[in-house]
């Protein structure tokens, strides 16, 4: 296919995003995240001290309300517990659910991990 066609093919793609609420282009970002990975690194700090650290987060996700529309005050995701902050899993480091609060009193919830 020649320059020219592949325009044909990005120009509609192009005009309905534009088309679209903040929102769903935040959905079809978040899908094809999803589809790609991130690979990411989640470092929580006590201070100036690094206290604990998640390594191959996929995402963070925003917690939706079960009833209403609002979202709730946190985000979560999974990811590995990187117990030596060596950027790799080593053995007997796991996979585990975890919580970031958006509250002013800082904390992050997660699975126990020595389980």
């Amino acid at each position: 296919m020649n320059k020219h066609g592949v325009r044909w093919l990005v120009l509609p793609l192009v005009l309905l995003l534009a088309a679209c609420t903040q929102e769903t282009q935040n959905r079809i970002g978040r899908g094809l995240q999803n589809w790609t990975g991130t690979n990411g690194v989640l470092d929580i700090y006590a201070g100036d001290r690094l206290a604990m650290r998640f390594i191959r987060i996929d995402k963070l996700t925003t917690a939706e309300a079960t009833q209403g529309s609002e979202d709730r005050p946190y985000r979560y995701g999974y990811g590995v517990v990187d117990l030596n902050f060596n950027l790799a899993q080593d053995p007997g480091e796991k996979r585990v659910y975890f919580e970031v609060s958006d509250y002013s009193t800082n904390y992050v919830f997660y699975e126990n991990y020595q389980d």
